[in-house]
């Protein structure tokens, strides 16, 4: 009841007050002796009292209308805020930074998700880029995470959880059609990741990009393998293998992102590097990462990259014994990588 009284002066002064600008300009050009002349002065005077009215009425529409959209924009933040939660700086001995640049100026809404989980069966994570951003996009991501925060601790394998993701989705696009909200290219892109007590990393990848790893001065595409098409336009395939990846070793990074972080282009059209900016960031927790390279994509792309960017830095921080009995004295951890590598100079840049 407080709350109903407390709205009930605002709705009366939202309402009387066009109302109150109104009944001046009737009554003026009513009973007003001046407004009845057909004189220059008189005409002038007339014109100057509705111009003020006119200009009183916009002003006020305006001001209703940036108020409602403020309102909008608080809600939509408070809702991606309880959808991308933020997350623990450490999950099972892994060192996490994660953050979400809209573009949406001033709307703080985009279409990325992201989410990482311990689990009996190793820590897992997700993440996905919806067509498109802002408001339309929300629900999408809340269909798919909110799937994937369920799906991670019922299924022992990765398929089992890519699958669950799928179904979540196709119910989501079956609903929005059901309310004549157009979905045929509505798609997402979505990177699934396993990593085990040994460090061991497993991934299914529906046309995401691939993450970089960060091993010393090194920086690499965890592999270069063709990706599943994206969730939405096309079924998944009735066997679904997880990919083994390597071992994250105690020391090295694992960057995931989506497109936006690459697509990001300066002035003249070019492309934003982000192995560069991870370079001069490599040897650094994982926060200063995530502060260097949006510091440096936005200097980039001048304050305004034209698509939604996601970033999540993961640093296995675990004790060595714990991995180097699963490296040992062969060739499948990090050296076995069969990918070129792309060395930098290391520097920092802090924001």
């Amino acid at each position: 009841m407080i709350r109903i009284r407390g709205r009930v002066p605002r709705r009366v002064l939202s309402l009387g007050l066009p109302t109150a600008w109104g009944a001046v300009a009737v009554t003026y050009k009513l009973t007003c002796p001046l407004a009845q002349q057909t004189g220059f002065e008189a005409r002038l005077a007339t014109s100057a009292v509705f111009f003020a009215v006119g200009t009183g009425l916009i002003l006020h529409v305006r001001h209703a209308l940036l108020r409602e959209l403020r309102q909008i924009r608080q809600v939509a933040g408070a809702a991606q805020s309880a959808l991308l939660r933020p997350l623990p700086p450490r999950i099972d001995g892994l060192d996490i930074a994660a953050a979400q640049l809209s573009a949406d100026s001033g709307a703080s809404v985009g279409g990325d998700l992201y989410e990482v989980i311990a689990t009996e069966h190793g820590v897992r994570v997700v993440m996905g880029d919806v067509r498109g951003h802002g408001l339309a996009a929300l629900g999408t991501v809340a269909a798919v995470l909110g799937s994937f925060r369920e799906a991670v601790h019922d299924e022992p394998e990765l398929g089992g959880v890519l699958r669950r993701l799928e179904r979540a989705l196709g119910r989501h696009l079956r609903e929005r059609a059901r309310d004549d909200d157009p979905v045929a290219e509505e798609f997402v892109t979505v990177l699934l990741l396993e990593i085990g007590r040994d460090g061991d990393v497993c991934a299914l990848n529906c046309g995401h990009p691939w993450p970089y790893l960060l091993s010393g001065p090194r920086v690499d595409t965890l592999t270069r393998a063709d990706p599943l098409p994206p969730l939405g336009p096309f079924p998944l395939p009735p066997e679904l293998q997880p990919m083994q990846c390597g071992f994250l070793l105690p020391g090295e990074t694992l960057v995931l992102h989506t497109d936006g972080a690459e697509d990001a282009r300066d002035a003249h059209g070019r492309f934003f590097s982000l192995p560069g900016a991870l370079a001069k960031a490599a040897g650094e927790n994982p926060q200063a990462v995530l502060g260097s390279v949006f510091a440096g994509l936005l200097r980039h792309a001048e304050g305004s990259p034209t698509d939604d960017v996601a970033l999540l830095v993961l640093r296995n921080d675990r004790q060595l014994h714990r991995a180097s009995g699963a490296r040992g004295g062969d060739i499948s951890g990090s050296a076995a990588r069969a990918r070129p590598a792309t060395t930098y100079p290391q520097t920092t840049t802090h924001l």
